[in-house]
């Protein structure tokens, strides 16, 4: 049985739903579907021109991962448009990213918000406070937020230094 798919952050839900061929009547046109984070990924490795492990870095998922939800998407694009068919934008694994992101300490329970997309992960970061481990809830301001990864988000619980 594979792994759970955990979410990916995204800026915002898109502003468009469907694209079509000109002329052509939806009903007689076969839809390639492209999820939501398929689009991000677009939007960030071709529109703001940002490098693979950058990219990543903002959608919260390893550089592999990015790349082959990129690969993905360019394979349904172009066969959208080579084919003549429509092209649907719906779906995924996602949630919506504000601002900041907020994380809070597993010791003592101090909370604080980071930019979206410095880079700062739960797993990494440190209690500006106490030095403890910390937990991610959310991705701020936006709407979703964390969804099955457990209090420690998604690098797991922190790991008992030896002294």
């Amino acid at each position: 049985m594979p792994r759970p798919r955990k979410p990916r952050c995204v800026r915002g839900e898109p502003a468009y739903g469907l694209f079509k061929p000109q002329g052509i009547p939806l009903r007689e046109l076969e839809l390639v579907s492209l999820s939501v984070e398929e689009l991000e990924a677009l939007r960030l490795a071709d529109i703001e021109g940002l490098y693979q492990e950058d990219a990543a870095l903002r959608m919260e998922v390893s550089r592999p991962t990015f790349h082959r939800v990129l690969k993905e998407a360019h394979r349904k694009v172009a066969t959208a448009l080579v084919q003549g068919k429509a092209l649907g934008i719906e779906g995924g694994d996602y949630v919506l990213a504000g601002d900041t992101r907020i994380f809070e300490c597993v010791e003592c329970g101090y909370s604080w918000e980071e930019p979206f997309g410095s880079g700062v992960r739960a797993c990494e970061a440190v209690c500006p406070k106490c030095g403890g481990a910390v937990t991610r809830k959310g991705c701020g301001r936006g709407r979703g937020g964390r969804r099955g990864q457990g209090p420690w988000g998604r690098c797991g619980p922190p790991v008992a230094s030896e002294k």
